[in-house]
């Protein structure tokens, strides 16, 4: 249903006293329904948000979650641009805790990652998050202490622009996607770390019906993995969510025919790449993590953790649209319904066969060379840092040994590949355990939909379909390439940049100085996508586009085996995160502090 914002803040002014705790917060009534799905909206001069936790129940499966303001999501934060934005926290639990605001441009003391830009909230404690709001757009909010993200601790925002909305619409919906589970985010993440196929239940059998030959079997037998190994957590304890709600409780958004519908989709998921599609509706991409794009009609796309894209809905005269957001792995949706009056449903589709994993994905996909991926004709070649390319550039012969051979059953003979070739490896890159996967032919695969996408009948989207409506404010050349390396064991269910496992203690940051125009490389040497973001900042995609529009986001999936590219202006002084957003993945070990210099330092 649409929002009264107006009843609602109206509502909020009765509350009370700035830091007053509602009683589920202090624990005085825990019952079923004391932490509710949805969210309500908040917004103002000062905005209050308090943090407890409860008992939650999500499709008759029970829980405990931690809630702010009483719901599972949090409230819907709406801000506007140009206004000085006053966050009040108030922590009730007997934990420390945090928000980071997701895709905001703040002080870095604001942005809420305890240990790098500030200390936390303690137990008991409060903090005030006061920031000028230098955008607009959709983003979101959530937890960076404890895992608590998994347990509820997230919401969306929304930031009006100050002027004209380049985006007309008769409705303006929000969904958030996420998933609920009664199992402890530690107890998921041990069973991770004791046996990395805890959660699927695709594994190959005798019995099961995947389209592969008896060799393709071998080969995969003889890696140790297997095709289907396409996401840790899954719809094996996850219930899959939309604004809170599980696939069976009904979320619905109401419209009237001919109305034109602005939906603001968040993955405000602790896992989960969701494939979104509304079977019989096109969707119109407008805006990709919060930035404005040239409009793009697709009929499904790939949305990673903490991505938001914004699509425009023109609904004919059928009684209902369903929502569908099937997980990649295809072990569950969450299921939202477009509806011409409460109550009326359309069909649902089934969920589709899992896909299986390629050789693309295991980053050999010969025949496509990568010389890093440059496009020479921008870069500044007299001030590049050539010392920073590695290994770019070899060809498939240097790379390979002379390994690779092909197989007429299975497409390849896989009993001379060196799976694990760390001469392919820049000297930077921490060879050990942490590794035990090399990718040996990573192109770039921001032209491709996203697993399970490659082989639909229908219009799907990619990063290279997307272009910057407005100009990018900064269109100046790099002058400087730093590759990073995305490494992992899943076998050990270890995580890390580079090899390297996150450390505050040993750890230096990645530096940028103040204002200094880089291009990024990340080099995806695992067999899984990974959502890689970076706290306080926009990049532009490398995506073929020209360098005034290239699309700005603050997260970008590296497919598996593959590459991708972002220019960035390091304008935004402070320490901040960088790491990827899939949980377990950065609790693992796969983040780092970026700190970039203040200007006064530089001139020093």
């Amino acid at each position: 249903m649409e929002l009264d914002r107006r009843g609602i803040l109206g509502g909020l002014a009765l509350a009370g006293s700035a830091f007053a705790a509602p009683r589920w917060a202090l624990g005085a009534s825990l019952h079923d329904k004391a932490i509710r799905p949805g969210f309500d909206e908040v917004g103002g001069a000062a905005i209050n948000l308090t943090i407890g936790h409860g008992p939650r129940v999500v499709q008759g499966r029970r829980g405990h979650a931690t809630a702010v303001n009483g719901t599972v999501p949090g409230p819907l934060v709406r801000l506007k641009e140009g206004q000085t934005a006053t966050l009040n926290i108030h922590n009730t639990l007997d934990a420390e805790t945090s928000i980071h605001w997701h895709g905001l441009l703040v002080p870095f003391q604001m942005d809420g990652v305890p240990g790098v830009s500030f200390p936390g909230i303690p137990a008991g404690g409060h903090f005030t998050a006061t920031f000028p709001v230098r955008q607009s757009g959709t983003y979101w909010w959530h937890s960076h202490s404890g895992l608590q993200e998994q347990t509820g601790h997230y919401g969306p925002l929304v930031i009006d622009p100050a002027g004209p909305d380049p985006v007309s619409a008769d409705r303006d919906y929000v969904l958030l996607l996420s998933e609920f589970t009664p199992m402890h985010p530690h107890t998921i993440f041990d069973k991770l770390k004791k046996g990395e196929h805890y959660f699927n239940y695709q594994v190959p059998s005798w019995t099961d019906r995947y389209p592969l030959t008896g060799a393709q079997r071998r080969m995969w037998g003889k890696m140790r993995m297997m095709p289907t190994d396409i996401s840790d957590v899954t719809g094996s304890t996850y219930t899959y969510l939309a604004n809170g709600r599980g696939p069976q409780e009904g979320m619905e958004f109401l419209f009237r025919p001919g109305e034109r519908i602005r939906l603001r989709i968040i993955n405000g998921s602790a896992m989960t790449f969701f494939n979104m599609r509304i079977p019989g509706l096109p969707m119109t991409v407008v805006a990709a993590d919060g930035q404005n794009v040239r409009p793009v009609e697709v009929d499904e796309f790939q949305i990673g953790v903490a991505e938001t894209y914004d699509v425009i809905l023109e609904p004919g005269r059928s009684a209902a649209y369903s929502i569908v957001a099937e997980a990649m792995d295809r072990t569950g949706m969450a299921l939202a319904t477009l509806a011409s009056q409460p109550g009326a449903r359309a069909a649902v589709p089934p969920l589709r066969d899992p896909p299986l994993l390629t050789m693309a994905d295991m980053g050999m996909n010969h025949g496509k060379m990568d010389h890093g991926d440059m496009d020479h004709g921008k870069m500044d070649h007299g001030a590049m840092d050539h010392a920073a390319m590695g290994h770019q550039g070899m060809d498939m012969d240097e790379q390979s040994g002379g390994a690779m051979t092909m197989d007429d059953d299975s497409g390849m003979d896989m009993s001379g590949m060196p799976m694990r070739d760390t001469s392919l490896l820049p000297p930077d890159v921490k060879v050990g355990p942490g590794i035990d996967m090399v990718s040996m032919n990573p192109v770039d695969r921001m032209g491709e939909p996203g697993i399970g996408l490659d082989k639909v009948d229908h219009r799907t989207l990619d990063y290279r379909k997307l272009v910057a409506l407005e100009p990018n404010p900064d269109t100046r050349v790099p002058t400087r390439l730093l590759e990073l390396h995305l490494t992992g064991n899943m076998e050990r269910y270890m995580w890390s940049f580079d090899g390297r496992k996150f450390s505050a203690v040993s750890d230096d940051p990645i530096r940028f100085a103040n204002n200094e125009r880089v291009r990024v490389r990340l080099v995806n040497d695992t067999m899984m996508a990974h959502p890689i973001h970076l706290h306080g900042h926009f990049f532009e995609l490398v995506n073929g586009s020209e360098g005034a529009h290239q699309p700005r986001k603050h997260t970008v999936i590296v497919q598996p085996g593959g590459s991708a590219q972002f220019d960035l202006t390091a304008n935004e002084p402070g320490d901040w995160a960088f790491h990827c957003h899939l949980l377990y993945h950065m609790h693992a070990g796969m983040f780092q502090i970026v700190t970039v210099t203040p200007p006064a330092e530089d001139a020093a």
